[in-house]
């Protein structure tokens, strides 16, 4: 009777595994209106930067109509190990996890929790009294003088909220980031997300709230602002509410110990053949990132704007659920109307041409990176097509248009040169447009 027990509940448990890890259905390309002949090109053009040195491994995905039709890994998760790279390793996503705590914040939205206007006080009263460093005229000494309006849930969203990174930013504002002890979310930090936070909100603004759009640790207060809203610490209301519910099974702030063999390496451009891997910690200029360490048990801050670990197969599934208007196999997190919302440009008000980070041809959106101008991308794609980019190399986008998906996994910094041949030589082996 035991061994009866121990069998049924060995195959419980298998069936469950397997029912829990869940890929999208997979297709031919033709199927879909795309070519495989055409879609070897882009594979060529992969394993091109892998020999040439410009990355040490690479995983892309491609799914049309629902369907993954294309998934390749190309190169080395450790190039001087040489251990290949899988179609299930596991990157460093950085800013893709924006998205999420977007989609987080977005479906606390719907459950009437928070509002778009409500400000950011509500839910972190240290953001209360805010200060801006400005100048009064081009060239004068800057002064403080008090915000005009309080920082909304909305300027979060936007990166419209005077918030910076202190990365980008080598002026006052930032050297008082750093001498406030504010983490971009890319090292090990000893205090929990709250405290940062606390610690940013001690810290003058680069612009008024809703003047001006700078890239911007926004979307780590937004990780709190769900964590006070939902009254949820962020890392269990991504498992609870996106992760489990979507069968991400590998998206998570910690690589375990079980999966730590397929954490992939992070390489610099510096190498003697063009990469090395990078030092744990290693400083770039104001840039200070802890790639190994920082994603080991214990760690006590999740950032909401660049913590989380995933696969290309994991977020083609979030990918997914956006492109179907906030469902997936039966699962809905979001109604299509705030997709929709999400997926519109909320800075068409201002002149965004040129703007560093975001590229040429885009806009923002609630969490995305919106293409506006096609020509100006000048890449092939389609108007209003979103997604948006880790600092590590990786990147996705969703073309509701063509009903296009496109994951590509990398772990090179700075300058990963993958992404924009990745879309472009997927769009080309498109044969049946929609």
């Amino acid at each position: 009777m035991r061994r009866v027990t121990r069998t049924l509940i060995v195959a419980f448990t298998l069936v469950a595994s397997s029912a829990w890890a869940q890929t999208l259905p997979k297709a031919s390309p033709e199927s879909v209106g795309m070519s495989t002949e055409r879609l070897n090109r882009m594979h060529a053009g992969m394993q091109a930067l892998i020999d040439t040195h410009q990355a040490g491994g690479i995983v892309t995905l491609v799914a049309r109509d629902g369907k993954m039709v294309d998934l390749q890994a190309f190169g080395f998760q450790d190039v001087d190990a040489r251990t290949p790279m899988k179609s299930d390793s596991i990157f460093r996503i950085a800013s893709m996890t924006k998205p999420i705590t977007s989609v987080a914040a977005m479906m606390l939205f719907e459950e009437g929790k928070l509002a778009l206007t409500d400000p950011v006080s509500r839910f972190i009263p240290a953001f209360r009294d805010m200060k801006v460093l400005t100048r009064a005229t081009p060239g004068a000494e800057p002064t403080l003088v008090s915000a005009r309006r309080q920082i909304t849930v909305r300027d979060l969203l936007t990166h419209r909220s005077g918030l910076t990174y202190g990365f980008l930013d080598s002026a006052q504002v930032g050297n008082a980031y750093r001498e406030g002890g504010v983490s971009d979310g890319l090292t090990v930090v000893e205090v929990p997300l709250e405290e940062n936070v606390n610690r940013l909100a001690r810290v003058p603004l680069v612009s008024q709230p809703g003047a001006e759009w700078h890239y911007s640790l926004s979307s780590d207060v937004l990780g709190r602002v769900v964590e006070v809203a939902s009254g949820m610490p962020l890392d269990r209301f991504f498992q609870e509410r996106i992760f489990g519910p979507l069968h991400m099974t590998d998206t998570s702030f910690i690589v375990p110990d079980a999966k730590w063999s397929r954490f992939v390496n992070v390489y610099t451009g510096d190498g003697p053949n063009g990469i090395r891997a990078m030092k744990d910690p290693e400083a770039f200029g104001n840039t200070y990132m802890s790639p190994m360490v920082s994603y080991k048990a214990g760690k006590k801050y999740f950032s909401g704007g660049a913590g989380l670990t995933s696969t290309a197969q994991d977020y083609s599934r979030f990918a997914q659920m956006l492109l179907n208007g906030g469902v997936l196999d039966g699962v809905r997190l979001l109604g299509p109307k705030t997709v929709e919302l999400m997926t519109t440009s909320h800075t068409s008000d201002l002149n965004l041409a040129g703007t560093p980070v975001l590229g040429p041809g885009a806009e923002w959106g609630l969490g995305f990176k919106i293409t506006s101008d096609l020509g100006a991308s000048q890449l092939p794609g389609s108007v209003g097509m979103y997604g948006w980019a880790g600092i590590y190399g990786t990147t996705f986008w969703v073309d509701p248009k063509e009903k296009l998906v496109g994951v590509i996994m990398v772990q090179r910094y700075p300058g990963s040169t993958a992404a924009a041949p990745f879309q472009s030589l997927t769009y080309q082996a498109i044969t049946g447009v929609k």
